[in-house]
């Protein structure tokens, strides 16, 4: 997917609002478990109900991966379901060097078939690179994310440049605006500002808002552009919204709340 049809999903919908589809057994309506796939039924009633509401869902793998080969079954037929014209993400923070990362690349591109994979930076440009070299597919980096443990290292300073400042700016060698995104946690909205600075005209995929504590019109302060340049990600708030026989009408009513904040936002 192009970043230009990204925009025009936005613009067609008045809505940048990425759907994280972490589905957890666990916690999915006890009704569905009798089902013979419960978390693609729980994902396909998701998706029927929130599919003209938001721009990307969002599949986290680990939900998956821990149900071993039935639980990728799970996330293809998923993948499959989801209407062509909105963006997918498979969040599952590869980070890996040379071949490895080429392999993990064609797993996710070409047999999961998603638009993007979210990536991890540590190991530099040959973890990076390879998942870069398929055409109208995306890599979201991580940059700064919501979790405590950010401050560990993200906010290492060296020559008055912080760790996640120079994450932006040397990866901007790597790729650019029409296939790189980054990962930019909602609970630190101020930091938006100096962000843009650096990284203008890209995508930012932005987790926190909601469950996590963010908040989307200070978000939207500092970090919208002029083409929008955010997919803003929430998860539990909206799937899991309701845990009976009407759970999916619950949730398309937690989604249509925050597109209707983003209705007004875009204007």
């Amino acid at each position: 997917m192009t970043k230009q049809e990204i925009i025009s999903q936005i613009k067609k919908k008045e809505s940048f609002l990425c759907i994280g589809l972490d589905t957890d057994i666990t916690k999915i309506p006890p009704h569905l478990l009798k089902e013979k796939d419960p978390i693609f039924e729980f994902n396909k009633q998701i998706i029927d109900a929130t599919h003209d509401l938001c721009v990307a869902y969002k599949p986290n793998l680990a939900f998956y991966e821990t149900m071993g080969a039935k639980g990728w079954e799970s996330l293809l037929k998923t993948i499959e379901y989801i209407p062509n014209h909105i963006f997918t993400i498979a969040d599952a923070k590869r980070g890996d060097i040379g071949n490895t990362s080429t392999m993990y690349a064609k797993a996710f591109y070409e047999n999961l078939k998603v638009d993007s994979v979210t990536v991890a930076p540590y190991m530099g440009s040959d973890s990076v690179i390879p998942f870069l070299e398929f055409k109208n597919k995306w890599v979201i980096l991580l940059a700064l994310t919501s979790n405590r443990g950010a401050d560990d290292f993200q906010f290492f300073e060296s020559n008055d440049e912080k760790l996640f400042e120079k994450v932006l700016k040397q990866s901007q060698k790597w790729g650019n605006e029409e296939n790189l995104m980054y990962v930019v946690g909602a609970t630190r909205p101020e930091m938006f500002k100096k962000i843009r600075e650096i990284v203008p005209n890209h995508f930012l995929l932005v987790p926190g808002v909601g469950a996590q504590g963010g908040e989307l019109k200070e978000v939207c302060k500092y970090g919208m552009n002029k083409d929008c340049g955010l997919l803003i990600n929430s998860s539990r708030g909206i799937i899991y919204a309701g845990n009976d026989l009407n759970f999916a009408k619950k949730s398309r009513e937690e989604a249509h709340k925050i597109q209707k904040e983003m209705s007004i936002l875009l204007k």
